[in-house]
């Protein structure tokens, strides 16, 4: 486990000394880089050079440091683009190191890195601190120094220890259509910066995007909700078949409008709320602990569906409707209103609350304890999972605080459709519990349930192949 801790903790800071140190080492460094003296160091001589002379630059490292750096396109790094990508690099550095020595006497203790992955949720004990320390530190003190911090970091392509902390945060963009999850954390420097708001709307999109693609799937599950039965068996083949002979193939995205319309007003509330809560209830200014969070997140999460829940019923109306029974999303209101009054847009409002808390804290819970497992076994040379184990993580945790929460989405769908269907008795939360117990059983309560993991693979994979190239399109790319 250290080894993935240390590589968390530290690979990531670049690291930056004041400009006036810069110059002889520079050109020291580029002449022995250079070794076919053509003015230009590429990929291979900067992998094999920095081998030489001790450096680790990780998987990748010497083609990310020749991306960054390369201004000009030819593949290679000049002295110029050399020596001003270090400087650069060594400016990082430097505020990463005075952000961990706390008091400020030139030194990192054991402490001190304590200390600091402690405010950013991760506890480790003062032996795996120690060792941290241990291999950097270079002459023995049981401290780091700024010369030995830049020497172990200069040549280390990963980005800060921010980002590689937000890279493993259980993020939100892996989009399974669901509404329950904790909204997405920002750091001061996005916030100031107005990078928050293109990671929303970057986040937006690919559930946009995501959702549409799986609509059909989502679809399935609310109509085997609803009117599926112990009598009134409907099997994945057979739903879809009375869809089409109903409708057409474009009912299949019935609903799927008002679905993609809430995104946008979900998401910004919901992060407006969370920073208020997070406020609140953080027992240190600046500081959020785990339960913290969780409890911020879920009173974000209950506050954005209190204010948009309206069109969670709309959306299950219009995926319900039959050919002409509403022109729009507009028309559903109007008669919604008209004949059921304005309770109507609340129905289930109390199972759709209740289920925030067992979706997000098992989906926190099991995501956690994954990325923990997969640290502590298989994080070697490098912290970085990869793409397959993120969406592994999220694809799984997200599953998990499904199967906990899914007798409440199902009685909530019951609940939004019961005017609708008809012949159907209006019940409460409760009695129409004990009635799907008592009529069909423990696992009636799970009906539509396997159209709804078919879903969670793909949603996940589109959402998170959306938002890499919206981020890309928006400029937030790393």
């Amino acid at each position: 486990m250290f080894g993935s801790v240390r590589k968390l903790f530290f690979s990531d800071c670049h690291c930056a000394a004041p400009e006036d140190e810069e110059p002889q080492t520079y050109e020291e460094l580029f002449s022995k880089l250079d070794t076919n003296k053509d003015g230009r160091v590429d990929v291979s001589e900067l992998r094999r050079g920095l081998a030489r002379m001790g450096f680790s630059t990780g998987k990748g490292g010497a083609q990310k440091i020749v991306s960054s750096g390369d201004k000009d396109g030819n593949e290679g790094l000049d002295f110029a683009e050399f020596s001003k990508y270090l400087r650069e690099h060594e400016k990082k550095l430097r505020l990463t190191f005075k952000s961990l020595d706390r008091n400020n006497d030139g030194r990192i203790d054991i402490m001190e890195i304590k200390q600091s992955l402690s405010d950013l949720g991760m506890d480790i004990s003062k032996e795996e601190a120690q060792k941290i320390l241990q291999s950097i530190d270079v002459d023995g003190t049981m401290t780091v120094d700024w010369s030995e911090w830049r020497e172990h970091f200069l040549f280390n392509s990963a980005t800060n220890l921010q980002e590689i902390i937000r890279y493993w945060k259980h993020s939100t963009v892996l989009d399974i259509g669901d509404s329950l999850t904790i909204p997405d954390e920002f750091t001061e420097e996005e916030k100031t910066t107005g990078i928050w708001w293109k990671q929303l709307s970057a986040g937006a999109m690919a559930g946009a995007v995501s959702r549409t693609g799986t609509a059909p799937l989502d679809r399935m599950k609310v109509f085997m909700q609803v009117h599926s039965s112990k009598s009134n068996k409907i099997s994945l083949v057979g739903g879809f078949k009375q869809m089409l002979k109903e409708g057409g193939a474009t009912s299949l995205w019935r609903g799927n409008g008002i679905n993609v319309l809430k995104i946008a007003p979900e998401t910004a509330i919901k992060f407006m709320a969370y920073e208020q809560y997070k406020k609140l209830l953080s027992s240190e200014p600046g500081k959020v602990k785990m339960h913290e969070r969780f409890m911020a997140g879920s009173l974000a999460g209950a506050s954005a569906q209190t204010a948009i829940y309206p069109m969670e019923v709309m959306k299950t109306r219009l995926t319900l409707r039959k050919t002409g029974q509403y022109s729009g999303m507009f028309d559903c209101a109007k008669k919604i209103l008209q004949r059921e009054g304005v309770k109507a847009f609340y129905k289930g409002y109390l199972p759709n609350i209740l289920g925030i808390i067992p979706y997000a804290g098992i989906d926190l819970a099991v995501y956690e304890s994954l990325k923990n497992m997969w640290l502590a076994r298989y994080a070697k040379d490098t912290a970085n999972p990869g793409i397959l184990v993120l969406l592994g993580c999220g694809t799984v945790s997200s599953s998990c605080g499904q199967i906990a929460s899914y007798p409440l989405a199902l009685v909530r769908t019951r609940m939004q459709a019961q005017a609708s269907v008809e012949g159907s008795e209006q019940q409460p939360m409760g009695r129409m519990v004990k009635k799907i117990v008592k009529n069909e059983g423990f696992f009636g309560l799970y009906r539509g349930i396997l159209p709804n993991f078919m879903k969670v693979i793909p949603a996940v994979s589109i959402s998170y192949v959306v938002y890499e190239y919206m981020r890309l399109g928006l400029g937030i790319q790393k």
